[in-house]
């Protein structure tokens, strides 16, 4: 494989200047509320930053699951107009290739599949074989989807079968399982926004009975006692939290 092809790799998040100012926003807000109803001190920001490191972290995390569920949609889109094309009688070379103009109509020239599809067509005219494109392409992308038809594309070229039918039924199945895949997610994403609620939930507890009954908390601020109980209170939260999200991450890996 030609390194001098630069391909984007999926396994880490690429920020851009426009992303990272409100993910860096958000992550000051992460710092600041607890330090806020927690503790009622600036001087709390100082060790809860931690607290902003690790949403980051989890920001691009969500980021990242984020863009590999765009990238399958799109690939999807992409195989589907790969087996039309070689149901119109196309090679398997210029099918791939006569599916860019599909992808630019759809998602635009800065979109994922449009990227790897061009990079497929530079790799192509410096004799880079569409088995290792593709292998190359699977890989980068630690997509399931993507690496069985990786695989039973190379499987078919080398087995010499009918080639054009083999990727036609394998589009269609890789296209039925994506489907399959987001409604799950669809349904699933009524549960994140239960989940969102209810981390949210406490500091409007807070703020209500803060508003409510102003000085009803004040025992518990500024003094060692009081710190001691808040701190027991924000960890018991950060455990429920993490838990949360955890139960969530395991079952959106186990779809896929």
């Amino acid at each position: 494989m030609n390194r001098n092809l630069r391909r984007r790799d999926y396994h880490k998040y690429q920020w851009t200047v426009r992303e990272l100012v409100p993910a860096a926003a958000k992550a000051a807000f992460a710092v600041v509320i607890p330090a806020f109803f927690f503790y009622r001190s600036l001087w709390a920001v100082l060790p809860l930053g931690i607290l902003g490191f690790f949403f980051f972290r989890a920001e691009s995390r969500r980021k990242l699951e984020h863009c590999r569920e765009e990238l399958n949609c799109q690939f999807k889109e992409c195989i589907l107009s790969v087996a039309a094309s070689l149901k119109a009688g196309y090679a398997v070379e210029n099918a791939f290739l006569e599916s860019r103009s599909d992808m630019r109509m759809l998602y635009g020239e800065d979109s994922m599949i449009y990227a790897e599809l061009e990079g497929i067509r530079r790799g192509l005219v410096i004799n880079i074989t569409m088995e290792e494109l593709l292998e190359d392409f699977a890989a980068r992308s630690s997509s399931e989807d993507i690496m069985e038809f990786a695989q039973v594309f190379a499987i078919a070229k080398k087995s010499g079968g009918n080639l054009s039918e083999i990727i036609q039924t394998t589009a269609m199945l890789i296209g039925r399982k994506i489907d399959a895949k987001q409604e799950i997610r669809t349904l699933l994403s009524g549960r994140q926004m239960e989940q969102t609620i209810m981390k949210l939930m406490p500091f409007g507890i807070l703020l209500y009975i803060g508003i409510s009954y102003p000085g009803y908390f004040d025992t518990l601020y500024h003094n060692w006692r009081g710190c001691a109980i808040m701190t027991g209170c924000l960890g018991i939260y950060l455990a429920a939290y993490v838990l949360g999200d955890r139960i969530l991450q395991k079952i959106v890996r186990e779809i896929g």
